[in-house]
């Protein structure tokens, strides 16, 4: 029996991924073709947040519509991640985001660790 992995799941109400603002995560940018920037770009509000993005509810305006590169199952291929490593590359790219916008002591980390200790399964 190996160790236990834990599995990536998104946690509701956080949004830290629809903290879009180019200047703040380039590496994002370039991940994507020409046509999903030009996408990407015009969801990005003044603020850095995508337009899409309901602050009271912290929810995605256009969840079921949304493009392809807001799917965490698109990461793997845009990043060129193999899909044995998915998870542990969603967990890290969501720690570091939830970092960047609510911080390192934040309700929504604390929440999201929590979160992945329970999810660990054996494999």
């Amino acid at each position: 029996m190996t160790r236990p992995d834990p599995i990536w799941s998104c946690m509701d109400h956080c949004g830290a991924c629809c903290r879009l603002a180019p200047d703040e995560r380039p590496e994002a940018l370039e991940a994507l073709s020409p046509e999903q920037q030009e996408i990407y770009l015009s969801m990005v509000g003044p603020d850095g947040w995508c337009l899409h993005f309901d602050t009271g509810s912290r929810r995605c305006r256009i969840y079921d519509t949304r493009p392809d590169f807001c799917r965490v199952s698109s990461l793997c291929s845009l990043f060129g991640v193999d899909d044995a490593e998915a998870d542990a590359f969603a967990i890290s790219c969501c720690r570091q985001q939830i970092r960047s916008v609510h911080g390192g002591r934040s309700r929504e980390l604390r929440k999201f660790e929590s979160q992945i200790r329970s999810s660990r399964t054996v494999r």
